[in-house]
């Protein structure tokens, strides 16, 4: 497991409230989403990778739709590298939902499909990262995130 202070960021998370609702933005997508615990996360780790880690806006995607044996899903996180190959994948859960090996296997059925090279999995309190070996069909738990160097 890897320790990351996703707190430290909350005060970069813009949010809103109209009537009843509450909204977080998504720098990415570029508009507000109603404010759900999961979105929460999606937005602080995106903040991490990119202000600690230096991802592009430009090379990272969310909710980006993805077809698995038919069916289609959403990824929560996706980066690319520089020729826009997807590169790693991030799977969030809400704080109380607990990473579990069924959270492992959604995120490696989403790698199915994509054949990325780093899966990081994470609740904002628990943060995995695995680099995968496609030829071997193994991987590799990693001790940080990797930087991005495109």
């Amino acid at each position: 497991m890897i320790d990351i202070d996703y707190s430290k960021y909350k005060p970069n998370l813009k949010l809103k409230k109209e009537g009843d609702k509450h909204y977080i933005f998504d720098p990415i997508r570029q508009k507000y989403l109603i404010l759900q615990p999961e979105e929460v996360v999606r937005q602080l780790v995106l903040e991490y990778l990119i202000k600690e880690k230096g991802y592009k806006k430009t090379h990272l995607r969310t909710e980006m739709m993805v077809t698995i044996n038919t069916r289609r899903k959403r990824c929560d996180i996706l980066a690319f590298d520089e020729a826009t190959k997807p590169w790693l994948l991030v799977e969030c859960k809400a704080a109380y939902v607990p990473i579990s090996q069924d959270t492992f296997d959604q995120i490696a059925r989403y790698n199915l499909a994509l054949g990325v090279e780093y899966l990081v999995l994470t609740n904002g309190l628990e943060t995995y990262c695995c680099k995968m070996n496609h030829e071997s069909e193994t991987y590799d738990f990693l001790e940080e995130v990797p930087e991005f160097y495109f």
